[in-house]
């Protein structure tokens, strides 16, 4: 069956309409195809509710927070409406603040950059790095990195433990483990889709007197997020994987520790005033509210479209959307069930709870060679690689933490091992059509092999010159 074959079988059906749906991308093999995006889990298409709410306010776009004018204050108004629209969709708590970041990476910086001194930090290794690495930035840190669990139970075990082998808190305040502790903790799997024990992991973290910080950059555009329901300290998310571009993310929670530390840059924004010292210098006195680590102009913008984006998904129902998603799931499992050269990766095993995220490796296949095929062949964008959270694909690879790792190449070097996956990922605005093009794709090019040459160049797998 061809590819517009296969388009035209199942009509278009999606419960958010996004941008992008209709638009044509060439194949290699001849003729034009509607592109297929199924790297939502990298960057979500924007919902077309989101562009059209932008595209109203665009005429309108003033400076924040420093303008007497009309659209000056119009913006601020939205800006501040967007912190509050976004608040309540993640179920904050009165006193918690929310404050606006460029993206998860930058949130969960920042989280790092104001712990108090001496903070122990828990994380498991199948972080994505986005969590997985700010904590090294501060040598006053002690880091402690959990192995990869096998069942949710184990992880909620794996952190009881390494809690309670802590040391205890010194009066003095000497040890570098006698001050606070902090555990991050994904809520959905950006390699797996596996869905973490987000609750039972609070319910042992604050057992231990520790705090948490949940990422939730992969859960927040599929699931509910509530912060008091969860019963988490933080949590963190990017606009761009919640169908809002425009580079804007979110860090919310408790503010005792945002207010306590130095702002997280210095400038205009997180001053509410500063004067000149007889001595030469200045004082600063800094912003207790969110304001005080959002210096410089705001990406109204990104806040905006993350509000949107908020509302939009609010209004049609996480009920709606996950049994839908749940559906697609199930299709995309037993469509590559049906192919023995397919492995998904997993750490929970096959009946754990998901979102729509899914890794796979394909016998006898560079997983960068097999991807290209896809998009050349097809139409359809997946991602390849390592998806940024190393340690955790090489364990489901089963390979040594020390073998180099050979992206973009449709063979693996000499003597290398070829440490790279295959992700597919879909959402609120993904047609059925989508999902069944892939499928009929991964096993036509399983059984019949790729149909033009391919080659490296700049690190990736690309088609060859005919």
């Amino acid at each position: 069956m061809s590819v517009s074959a296969v388009a035209a079988d199942r009509s278009v059906c999606a419960p958010l309409p996004v941008l992008g749906r209709d638009v044509l991308v060439p194949l290699v093999t001849g003729g034009e195809v509607d592109y297929a995006a199924l790297d939502y889990a990298a960057s979500a298409p924007a919902l077309q509710r989101v562009w059209d709410d932008v595209a109203a306010y665009a005429p309108y776009y003033g400076s924040v927070h420093r303008g007497a004018g009309y659209l000056s204050q119009l913006s601020t108004d939205l800006f501040e409406n967007s912190r509050r629209t976004i608040g309540e969709f993640l179920g904050c708590r009165t006193d918690d603040q929310v404050v606006l970041t460029r993206s998860t990476t930058d949130s969960l910086n920042l989280l790092a950059a104001v712990l108090p001194q001496h903070t122990s930090v828990f994380v498991f290794e199948t972080e994505h790095h986005a969590s997985l690495l700010p904590w090294e930035q501060r040598a006053d840190l002690t880091v402690t990195y959990l192995n990869a669990p096998r069942t949710p139970e184990q992880a909620v075990a794996t952190l009881e433990r390494a809690l309670a082998d802590r040391e205890p808190c010194s009066a003095s305040g000497d040890s570098a483990k006698s001050g606070p502790a902090l555990v991050c903790v994904t809520g959905a799997s950006n390699v797996t889709g596996e869905l973490w024990p987000v609750r039972e992991l609070a319910a042992a973290a604050h057992a231990h007197g520790a705090r948490i910080v949940l990422d939730a950059a992969q859960l927040a555009p599929h699931h509910p997020v509530d912060l008091a329901e969860l019963d988490v300290d933080w949590v963190a998310f990017s606009g761009h994987k919640l169908y809002a571009p425009f580079g804007a993310g979110v860090l919310a929670g408790r503010a005792d520790w945002l207010q306590a530390a130095d702002p997280y840059l210095a400038g205009g924004g997180a001053s509410r005033t500063v004067s000149r010292r007889t001595d030469g210098g200045v004082d600063v006195e800094w912003h207790t509210t969110a304001a005080r680590h959002e210096a410089g102009s705001p990406n109204v913008i990104g806040a905006y479209a993350i509000a949107s984006a908020c509302k939009a998904l609010t209004e049609a129902g996480f009920d709606t959307l996950v049994a839908r998603e749940q559906e697609l799931i199930a299709r995309v499992r037993a469509g590559l069930a049906e192919v023995p050269e397919v492995r998904v990766l997993s750490l929970f095993g096959d009946d754990a709870p998901r979102v729509g995220v899914l890794s796979f490796v394909v016998d006898g296949w560079n997983s960068s060679h097999f991807a290209a095929a896809l998009s050349a062949e097809y139409g359809i964008g997946v991602r390849d690689g390592l998806f940024c959270a190393h340690p955790l694909v090489r364990t489901l690879l089963g390979t040594d933490p020390q073998d180099p790792g050979e992206c973009g190449a449709p063979e693996a070097a000499p003597g290398e091992r070829s440490l790279n996956a295959i992700r597919v990922s879909f959402g609120a605005g993904t047609p059925d059509e989508h999902v069944d093009r892939f499928l009929h794709a991964v096993k036509e090019l399983v059984s019949d092999g790729a149909r033009w040459n391919y080659r490296t160049e700049n690190g990736r797998c690309v088609p060859a010159d005919a």
